[in-house]
């Protein structure tokens, strides 16, 4: 990648260059506007006028030119559609191939005109991030709150793309009808979910959504995800997705079932976990360590998975599906020999079986781009299933019977039955998965390279996700800052970071924030969740299958609070607001949970615990949407990229809460979930000054 002025010029195309932003004269003008400013000779309120002025024109320039080419191509689909019309009641053949060429050739300059908004678009955004850099005035909201929906205004002109969409349709119809559809009766309105087979119909589909992409709900879901891109895709890298062939559906769909699995896995133990540690002569609080020895062995696995798919993605999903095989049968066995050893040692292999590190990379490197929100989306909605089902199978497991000297009961068949799914899922998996080919690993640049070039600087890709207006726009400018110290933005480097220490020093402030807000979270649902058996036992009496029922219906919550929030309320407020009240929220959930009346109540747990969860979810929802806006492109890729950050945190938050249920069940049950909550209180109160903190101080 290199820095946007340079971007601007290799990718503008040169007989339009004279209708591209002048980014570069818009630079020079905000430096001169601040040299002028510090020596006194030039007034705020003029400076602001006269930016607003230039952007202004900057903006009619673009809009201008956009709307003469749409009428340019409104004219040649008008003589083809004359044409098309005349073919109807003499079709041949030849005609109709001549026909198709030209709606393609329609298509391809479509393409141009999209990429021209998409540059432009990313341009203006950036030139008024630098402006509220320099002046500390949030200039950026005044322009948009004036102009985003004046009727004079050309902004919602290029922005919302006014008109694009009807040359679009117009393309796309065309060319559904006259492929394969002679003689048919069903238009493409009749058949909206049919897919287009021809490639440049899919092109330009591809284009428009990254231009009008905001945060509906699977933008939403699939950043959920944290997998990034890493750099602005052009139609020639989509075309080589394409033709590479690394794709192949069926591998994604055992990835995302891998992905199900392992989070059924993880889950199938809660409601049964205390009364397992039971009847192994253990403290009803050892469950805190049974199901946090997962995610213990999941913070070595995490790293090494990361690793092994640079080379492969078959071989680590063999390798984790036999671990996780074995891992549930130590579990199940663990009863009948009566050890608490060899039932830690079980959950311990079912961490080292943890491959989401490989789902993930598999969906950022193999899935093209067209569909790869679909796929992140679908890893999000995966791993909510498997949230949901696993306590709930655990609850249908509510039978005893013994086979020779092997106990079946529900301590032991979840071990078995996962035994059984991941057996059935190797198998599966050695006959269906296609491995890929990989890509050559780039040269490694000399250090004196690395350091000329290690500057930071946004992914350029950040622009084409989000429309002009992100609402988190103030976060992603800080990690801009930190690297504008130059005439032009030194580039940051294509050079993945080669440790856990070298990805740690490319984190700014405000994605150490960040991931503090995902290790709070973390922490909060894993006491929620782990804890969940032995304080209603405690206080209720409750059976496995009301715990059961309990977690399944928290896990049931997840999809459609997520579609609420980036269907609706993500649209109305800023991703910061929605994060600082999510926090509030989730920090008034944990005060509501604690101990204070005598006696605790059902629906005072359920009501605090209902709040908690939900929150945490939108919370953890947002907080990985900007995310994965902040961080650093050279933590799109390699072994420790981004994606693993915030796997180890959240895997590191889980260990620890599981261990601190462990060591308060020392202090009595009694108080063991006033014990518990306290810590998520203190951590969920640090995060919320830290976040008032990190905005306050960039405003």
């Amino acid at each position: 990648m290199v820095a946007f002025g340079k971007k601007l010029k290799e990718r503008s195309i040169q007989e339009w260059q004279e209708y591209y932003i002048n980014y570069k004269l818009m630079k020079k003008k905000v430096k001169q506007y601040s040299r002028q400013l510090q020596g006194g000779n030039l007034e705020r309120r003029h400076v602001l006028k006269d930016f607003s002025r230039m952007l202004d024109n900057q903006i009619e320039k673009i809009a201008l030119f956009m709307l003469e080419q749409q009428g340019l191509l409104s004219s040649r689909l008008q003589r083809l559609r004359e044409s098309h019309d005349a073919i109807q009641e003499q079709p041949e053949i030849s005609h109709i191939a001549n026909l198709k060429e030209e709606y393609r050739a329609v298509g391809q300059d479509l393409l141009k005109l999209l990429f021209f908004v998409e540059i432009n678009a990313i341009g203006i955004r950036k030139i008024l991030k630098k402006f509220d850099k320099r002046f500390g005035y949030r200039f950026t909201n005044y322009y948009v709150k004036t102009r985003a929906n004046h009727p004079y205004s050309e902004l919602q002109q290029v922005f919302r793309h006014v008109g694009l969409g009807a040359v679009v349709g117009a393309v796309s119809r065309n060319l559904h009808e006259l492929q394969n559809n002679q003689g048919s009766y069903l238009s493409i309105y009749d058949q909206p979910v049919l897919p287009l087979q021809d490639p440049v119909v899919d092109s330009i589909r591809a284009a428009v959504d990254r231009l009008t992409r905001s945060t509906n709900f699977l933008h939403f879901m699939a950043q959920h995800a944290l997998i990034m891109q890493e750099e602005l895709p052009s139609p020639q890298d989509e075309e080589g997705e394409e033709e590479d062939g690394r794709y192949h559906f069926m591998s994604l769909l055992l990835n995302l079932v891998n992905t199900f699995l392992y989070m059924v896995n993880t889950y199938i133990i809660v409601p049964t976990a205390d009364d397992y540690s039971m009847s192994l002569g253990a403290a009803a609080t050892v469950c805190g360590v049974v199901i946090g020895a997962m995610a213990v062995a999941q913070l070595f696995s995490s790293v090494y998975f990361s690793a092994w798919s640079n080379r492969s993605y078959f071989k680590p999903l063999i390798f984790s599906s036999i671990v996780l095989f074995i891992g549930n049968l130590l579990y199940a066995l663990a009863f009948d020999l009566n050890s608490i050893a060899v039932l830690l040692i079980g959950r311990l292999f079912c961490g080292f079986g943890s491959a989401r590190a490989v789902n993930r990379r598999y969906i950022s490197d193999c899935v093209p781009l067209k569909i790869r929100m679909q796929a992140s989306a679908g890893f999000v909605s995966a791993s909510a299933l498997g949230m949901a089902c696993g306590p709930a199978l655990a609850g249908l497991l509510q039978i005893r019977f013994k086979i020779y000297k092997l106990t079946f009961n529900q301590d032991t068949l979840p071990g078995w039955v996962m035994a059984i799914a991941w057996l059935v899922y190797l198998v599966w998996l050695a006959i269906s998965f296609r491995e890929p080919a990989h890509q050559p690993e780039e040269i490694p640049k000399t250090s004196e390279e690395t350091n000329n070039s290690a500057v930071q600087d946004v992914n350029l890709e950040k622009g084409m996700k989000q429309p002009l207006l992100i609402t988190a726009e103030e976060i992603e400018e800080q990690a801009e800052d930190e690297c504008d110290g130059s005439e032009e933005a030194a580039e940051d480097s294509r050079t993945p970071a080669n440790s856990i220490v070298a990805a740690y020093r490319l984190l700014t402030p405000s994605v150490k924030v960040q991931l503090l807000i995902y290790f709070m979270l973390k922490y909060a649902m894993e006491i929620l969740l782990s804890e969940s058996s032995v304080i209603t036992t405690y206080y209720f009496g409750w059976s496995t299958s009301s715990v059961a029922i309990f977690l399944f219906c928290l896990g049931l919550t997840v999809l459609p609070v997520n579609l609420v929030v980036g269907s609706y309320i993500s649209n109305m407020f800023e991703d910061r607001q929605i994060l600082l009240v999510s926090e509030i929220m989730v920090c008034l959930g944990i005060l509501l949970s604690f101990h204070v009346v005598v006696p605790y109540t059902v629906p005072q747990y359920v009501c605090s615990g209902l709040i908690m969860f939900v929150s945490a979810e939108v919370l953890e929802g947002v907080n990985l949407s900007l995310l994965s806006r902040v961080m650093s492109s050279r933590l799109s890729r390699g072994t420790y990229n981004g994606g693993l950050l915030s796997t180890e945190a959240g895997t590191i938050a889980r260990v620890i809460a599981d261990v601190t249920i462990t060591v308060a069940g020392y202090f009595g049950r009694n108080r063991l979930l006033n014990v518990t909550l306290l810590p998520s209180l203190v951590i969920c109160i640090l995060s919320i000054v830290a976040t008032c903190f990190t905005y306050n101080s960039m405003y």
